[in-house]
């Protein structure tokens, strides 16, 4: 998709109040709240965003229904490249009065924005970028994280791999904000659950697709396992060359710190079987989500729909909610607001079911200890998973005081 290209999209759209003819374009505009979805649509995260998010974000409208004011969705690719990200955000808040992003795929585009969305009062919710920065020393009062983050990854992950064995580690890691931020935090708990770091090496973002020579320095490192601190199609390489190099018949255990069902998918099952992956949302997990991935199937086909997916619904859904609360007039004036409104209000979704939003922006639920099924396990397209561990709301991410956020009053 170029990157010029915007579509708008009015999904569940109210009916002009009163329903007169004769309302102005200007009244109109002032009765419509806008979302921008601002994702990958060409690269290497297209699945896990891309046209599927923006599905996601015209769901969320569908589902929130008529509440006496309009809803617009645009879009665009940002190409995971923070200066055309900023430069799209920019756009759309000066000149076609976009109130919330949302999505904002690629941590390095992300934290770009967030400063964008403080600087002119806009919101931001945030469902596809991974670094914790976000609510900790990024913190800002217009922003919400909502399905992920490094913390919770490398908690997940790290501490139980060490606790099972696994206690030489050895990075490769995507070079921007996201891998450094998920390396850094997945160290931290596997020193602390008494295992050792013996190397790391930084792979060039976006671009690389051979990570041969990469996989023989974690070899040579002699460490037990391979931390993988990427995403995408990076992963994907990373795990089909680890295999081709028979690393797993060698003693080598590959720990893929962030995995999505469509990664698995690429990879299918006979060669994905026993990764273990760390979620917030399953399509299969219960009634609720099982029902929102039916209701999404008219709009994606037979595409995967992700936890990243789910967030860009349930954030858009939540939002939503809180303008009807506050007003359409007072969220457009002021996004800092229309964040704190999202705060005071409990979260309630077909995805992540209820749950909150903390003073530094971090939502709130559990997180889920899943292992990729065995090919003959499956029962049928996109049972991926069983579920190994429950990580309780409480427990999933990181403790408030912890991640240095500016929001948070001691």
């Amino acid at each position: 998709m170029a990157l010029n290209r915007r579509d708008v999209l009015k999904a569940g759209a109210a009916a002009p109040l009163g329903g007169l003819p004769w309302r102005s374009a200007k009244a109109q505009a002032a009765n419509t709240i806008k979302l921008g979805v601002p994702v990958d649509m060409s690269g290497m995260y297209r699945d896990v965003t891309g046209s599927v998010s923006v599905a996601a974000a015209r769901q969320a409208v569908q589902d929130f229904g008529q509440r006496g004011f309009n809803v617009e969705i645009v879009f665009a690719d940002h190409q995971n490249r923070p200066d055309v990200g900023v430069n799209i955000a920019r756009q759309w808040f000066d000149r076609d009065g976009v109130d919330c992003l949302v999505d904002v795929a690629t941590s390095s585009v992300a934290l770009a924005a967030n400063d964008i969305c403080r600087e002119k009062n806009k919101v931001h919710i945030n469902s596809s970028a991974a670094t914790s920065d976000l609510t900790g020393v990024r913190c800002s009062p217009n922003m919400v994280h909502w399905t992920y983050d490094t913390w919770m990854l490398a908690n997940s992950v790290g501490g139980a791999t060490v606790r099972a064995g696994g206690d030489a580690w050895f990075f490769i890691t995507a070079d921007y904000a996201f891998g450094h931020a998920l390396e850094r935090d997945t160290a931290g708990f596997v020193r602390a659950a008494g295992g050792r770091v013996l190397g790391s090496v930084r792979t060039p973002f976006p671009g690389t697709s051979d990570f041969s020579s990469f996989l023989v320095q974690a070899q040579a490192s002699r460490a037990n396992v391979i931390g993988l601190a990427n995403a995408g199609t990076d992963t994907i390489n990373c795990v089909k060359q680890a295999a081709e190099f028979g690393l797993n018949r060698r003693g080598v255990r590959l720990a893929s710190l962030l995995l999505f069902i469509t990664e698995v998918h690429s990879l299918s099952l006979r060669t994905a079987q026993g990764l273990i992956v760390t979620e917030s949302f399953y399509w299969d997990l219960n009634d609720r989500t099982r029902a929102l991935t039916q209701r999404m199937r008219p709009q994606i086909g037979n595409a995967g729909f992700a936890s990243t997916h789910a967030g860009t619904y349930a954030g858009a859904l939540h939002y939503l909610k809180a303008v009807a609360d506050m007003g359409v007039a007072a969220a457009k004036a002021d996004g800092a607001a229309a964040v704190a409104r999202m705060k005071a209000m409990p979260t309630d979704d077909d995805a992540f079911g209820k749950g909150s939003i903390r003073a530094d922006g971090r939502k709130i639920h559990p997180s889920f200890l899943f292992e990729v099924k065995k090919p003959e396990e499956s029962r049928g397209p996109w049972d991926y998973y069983k579920l190994l561990q429950t990580t309780e709301a409480d427990k999933a991410f990181r403790p408030l005081n912890d991640g240095g956020c500016n929001l948070v009053r001691s």
